[in-house]
């Protein structure tokens, strides 16, 4: 009787002695990672809590001494004032048009690379060479390369069959900077998309086809919902970044004819008005804007890790 009542007295400082040796392994499991964290942290949120502060201040660098407190003012400035509700309504014009024919056009892209041919993994590095230039340079090569109008390449190809000399920029400034950002942002969707493409059910097209449904009829039913949530996630993802593009407005046009967006105000009030409050209340809210969009775009990520687990 006596074994039997000290056996489970004995057990229960191993325990014990064991809860401590699970936290400090835990706690070295993440450690690795608290470098990183902290590094995080000191880049990204310090200087957005510092800009956040500068917004509420009436502050302009060439006066810095008559800086003072102005609550909102400044955010009230930049919804009521007619050029930065124009920087807005730019920003949100330029980011739904290039989202939407970045996604048809990948889409389409990724519809033709989905199919087997010979050369499609050159095609497929060629097609994809367009997102891996720098912004910078990609918007230049569009200036000077092809928007030019005496050496560029679309008027050379207008010259060839004897049409007009147009000057792309000063005729059609918003859909020249466009056009680029189109150009760059198609491979990012074709690769969502085709990502969703290869990760259909094949078993189920096949018994569709197999019950006479032609193409058509596959891509509508079954390919297009299946589609639907990678088409969300390339539209959130391709908006998150598209709102806070500044490389192409500077380069292609400089802000000018209309076409200067909210990142390219902010640069305007904080570089040539040094106003900083008031740049500040503007970037606050392109950051805003960009964390909704981000959530929107986390949440289908979610659910689709959710699909694919459900399907496995």
């Amino acid at each position: 009787m006596t074994a039997t009542t000290t056996a489970p007295l004995a057990a229960t400082p191993t325990r014990t002695a064991r809860q401590p040796s699970d936290k400090l392994r835990a706690w070295a499991t993440r450690a690795p990672l608290l470098p990183a964290l902290i590094f995080m942290i000191v880049v990204t949120q310090l200087p957005f809590v510092a800009t956040l502060v500068i917004s509420f201040f009436d502050w302009n660098a060439l006066y810095p001494k008559a800086r003072h407190f102005t609550g909102v003012d400044n955010y009230q400035q930049v919804l009521t004032d007619a050029d930065l509700r124009h920087s807005v309504w730019t920003t949100i014009l330029l980011t739904v048009a290039v989202v939407l024919a970045s996604l048809v056009l990948g889409l389409l892209l990724a519809l033709l690379l989905d199919r087997k041919f010979k050369g499609r993994g050159f095609v497929r590095t060629l097609l994809i060479a367009p997102f891996l230039v720098v912004p910078v340079a990609a918007a230049l090569l569009w200036k000077h390369v092809l928007y030019n109008p005496e050496y560029g390449l679309f008027n050379g190809l207008l010259h060839y069959v004897g049409g007009p000399q147009p000057d792309w920029i000063s005729n059609t400034p918003l859909l020249a900077v466009e056009a680029s950002l189109v150009w760059q942002w198609t491979p990012f969707m074709m690769l969502i998309l085709l990502a969703g493409l290869q990760s259909r059910d094949q078993q189920q097209i096949e018994a569709a086809k197999v019950d006479g449904a032609n193409d058509w009829q596959v891509f509508r039913y079954l390919t297009l919902p299946h589609l639907r949530r990678y088409l969300e996630l390339g539209g959130l993802l391709g908006s998150i970044y598209i709102v806070q593009n500044f490389d192409a407005v500077f380069t292609i046009t400089s802000g000018g004819l209309g076409t200067a967006n909210l990142p390219y105000t902010v640069y305007q009030s904080f570089y040539q008005a040094h106003e900083n409050g008031l740049a500040s209340a503007a970037g606050v809210l392109v950051v805003i804007g960009s964390i909704i969009i981000a959530t929107f775009a986390l949440r289908v990520v979610s659910s689709l890790f959710r699909e694919e687990a459900s399907h496995a």
